[in-house]
């Protein structure tokens, strides 16, 4: 055998073949394909492959691929994907090459970084924030890829776009539907419209109340499932419910109810004048909206400019059977005094339509919300207006949600608020 001399005389050290994969751990090839944030990923679980089943590319990169060639129901461009790049470089790992396979198991990754993203972002839709917990946040590389991993099944988590509110989920398909069928413009720009407003929404793994006015429902989420429904009762046309994201902080137990003071001057102001006490409608004055009010006796008012709507006064309801707010109430701060309460007036949840209130949300079932938000059923109160804390903050969001799905393909609810102008 001739060994060759390096300059100089000397033996020069035999040339080292180049790597094989084929004798390379998987892992090993994964550490070399990624890079930068991705590498950090994997690094975290020793380069364990997420998209890679049975020493092949598992079904859920076929979901990933089909959910980004199908984009335009997300408002996107199914070009943005490299997705016939994807599918060939898939069939090369497919037919046995190891360094293939750590190839799309990184390209697969961000891939799915990308279309997360992408379908998380949001337009403007008339979102008012409560707080600043609550509002959209671009997540990142690995926010995105461990919420993924935390998933009791990551194949579900894909097909079902977990990362995403089962409302979006919905929409998404009736704007599929829309766009097979040849919908019109308008259908097309009201589903958009409402997708938008879906888009803004937590997935279900977050712990949080949906409220859609347009329908009279309300629906709450925790650790990725549903854990209720119930009708609710919303604002009328002429005081709708707003669109908020607040944060649901306590309850009041045996709540007072403080009355608007518009039905001050149309519903109590003429009761007084006809001959009606404050005392017998089972209502009281109190001097001014502070925490420690003096009560007024009768002869203080002037119920003739209360009535024609030269002075104000603050009327309350005592608890009781008859009391507005019910049992209990629900409290996210907002200036708008606008919170989710029980009612005594359980006829209006059989009505098809359910806007009845002042702007404020009636429950159907505030026992069961209750049990839900406190962990343990809603206790009786020792005194009027009982606070009781949440030992966990609750994320509430106040929405409308106008497209509904029929069997014919797509309809739309009654705009009351005219929010789909």
């Amino acid at each position: 055998m001739l060994i060759a001399l390096a300059s100089g005389g000397a033996l020069a050290p035999p040339a080292l073949a180049a790597p094989d994969s084929k004798f390379e751990s998987l892992s090993d090839l994964i550490r070399s394909e990624s890079g930068g944030k991705y590498r950090d990923f994997y690094a975290q679980r020793a380069f364990k492959p997420l998209w890679l089943a049975k020493g092949t590319v598992g079904p859920s990169a076929d979901r990933l691929l089909a959910m980004m060639a199908s984009s335009r129901a997300d408002g996107l461009d199914p070009s943005d994907y490299d997705i016939d790049d994807l599918k060939a470089l898939m069939r090369q790992a497919r037919s046995g090459d190891r360094r293939k396979l750590a190839q799309a198991e990184v390209e697969l990754s961000q891939a799915f970084v990308r279309f997360v993203t992408d379908t998380r972002d949001t337009e403007k839709v008339g979102m008012t924030y409560l707080d600043k917990s609550v509002k959209r946040r671009k997540r990142g590389t690995d926010t995105v890829l461990r919420a993924a991993t935390l998933a009791p099944s990551f194949d579900t988590y894909v097909a079902n776009m977990g990362w995403m509110s089962p409302h979006y989920l919905r929409h998404r398909t009736m704007m599929g539907k829309a766009l097979k069928a040849g919908s019109s413009g308008e259908t097309l720009r009201r589903l958009r419209l409402n997708l938008e407003r879906a888009r803004i929404l937590p997935s279900a793994f977050t712990h949080h109340i949906v409220v859609d006015s347009a329908s009279g429902r309300l629906w709450y989420y925790q650790a990725g499932n549903q854990k209720g429904t119930m009708k609710v009762v919303v604002g009328k046309a002429e005081s709708p419910t707003p669109m908020y994201a607040g944060v649901v902080q306590y309850a009041v137990l045996k709540p007072y109810w403080n009355v608007p003071v518009d039905l001050v001057q149309k519903l109590i102001a003429p009761k007084v004048l006809a001959g009606k006490s404050l005392s017998s409608l089972g209502f009281e004055a109190l001097s001014d909206w502070g925490e420690n009010p003096r009560k007024l006796k009768p002869g203080e008012i002037d119920w003739r400019a209360v009535k024609a709507g030269r002075e104000e006064v603050r009327i309350r309801q005592h608890p009781g059977p008859k009391n507005s707010m019910g049992r209990v109430k629900f409290m996210f701060p907002n200036e708008t005094g606008i919170f989710l309460h029980d009612t005594p007036e359980r006829a209006l949840f059989t009505k098809p339509t359910r806007h009845f209130s002042n702007g404020c949300v009636r429950l159907e079932d505030a026992d069961g919300l209750g049990r839900w938000l406190l962990g343990a059923p809603l206790s009786k109160a020792t005194r009027p207006d009982q606070a009781v804390q949440l030992s966990v903050p609750v994320p509430i969001y106040l929405t409308y949600f106008t497209a509904t799905e029929t069997k014919n393909g797509i309809s739309f609810l009654r705009d009351i608020y005219k929010r789909d102008l």
